[in-house]
């Protein structure tokens, strides 16, 4: 569990702040109609505000992971 933790260390930190973001966003500039997708209601622009801050951390985080080279025949 702890593995799995310091390995999304990052995604945990942003998606409560992504949310907290749309929630705000939501609260000051909403939709008055009702009628937009996103901003009608504060669980949907919490949710799609937490999901938009995970990919847009995730487009700049570096890979691990190491490439081994193939011998190729000659």
């Amino acid at each position: 569990m702890k593995k799995l933790f310091n390995r999304h260390k990052l995604y945990i930190i942003v998606a409560p702040l992504g949310a907290l973001a749309g929630f705000f966003y939501w609260q000051q500039v909403g939709c008055l109609s009702g009628t937009c997708a996103i901003t009608s209601s504060p669980v949907n622009s919490s949710i799609y505000a937490a999901a938009m801050a995970v990919l847009l951390v995730s487009m700049f985080k570096k890979d691990n992971k190491e490439v081994t080279k193939e011998k190729i025949p000659s």
